[in-house]
C-alpha cells in the first residue's frame, strides 16, 4: 500500500497540482495586500477618508468606531466593507488567470486539424464517406483518388 501511494504521489499532476495549490495560496496574499494596502486605500481617500475595511452595520443597535471593537463586543454585524474588498480581490485573481489563460493558449501549438471523414460526390453532390468508392445515393463508381 506504501508502494501504491508512492508512486500516485510522485505522478506529475498531482505534483503539479500541488506546486499550483502553494503558488495559488501566495499569489492570494499578494492580491489581498495589493487590494488592502495599495487599491483600497486611494478609492477611501476620493471618496472622503472612508475606510471600507471598517464599514459594516451592526444589528445589534449599538454602533462602535470599528468593526473590530463590534467584534469585541459580540455584537452581530454585516461587514459589508469586508466583502467589498473581497469582490475586489476575486476580480483581480480572475483577471490574472484570465491572463496567464489567454497567454498560455497563444504560445501553445495548434492541435493537427483531424483529417476529414466524409467528402462529396462528384455526380450528385451528396456527403459520402471517404473510403466509399461507389455512392449510396446516386450509385455512381468513384475514382480512387
Amino acid at each position: 500500500m506504501w508502494k501504491e501511494f508512492k508512486t500516485f504521489i510522485m505522478r506529475g499532476n498531482v505534483m503539479d497540482m500541488a506546486v499550483g495549490i502553494i503558488i495559488g495560496a501566495a499569489f492570494g496574499k499578494i492580491v489581498s495586500s495589493l487590494v488592502n494596502d495599495i487599491i483600497m486605500p486611494p478609492i477611501g481617500l476620493a471618496l472622503g477618508h472612508v475606510d471600507f475595511s471598517n464599514k459594516y452595520i451592526s444589528l445589534a443597535g449599538a454602533h462602535p468606531d470599528t468593526l473590530a471593537d463590534a467584534k469585541k463586543a459580540g455584537a452581530v454585524t454585516i461587514a459589508y466593507g469586508s466583502f467589498l474588498n473581497t469582490i475586489i480581490e476575486f476580480l483581480i485573481v480572475a483577471f490574472a488567470v484570465f491572463l496567464l489563460i489567454k497567454w498560455v493558449n497563444r504560445i501553445m501549438p495548434k492541435p493537427a486539424a483531424a483529417p476529414p471523414s466524409t467528402k462529396d460526390c462528384a455526380f450528385c453532390k451528396t456527403s459520402i464517406p471517404v473510403a466509399a468508392t461507389r455512392c449510396p445515393n446516386c450509385t455512381s463508381q468513384l475514382s480512387a483518388a
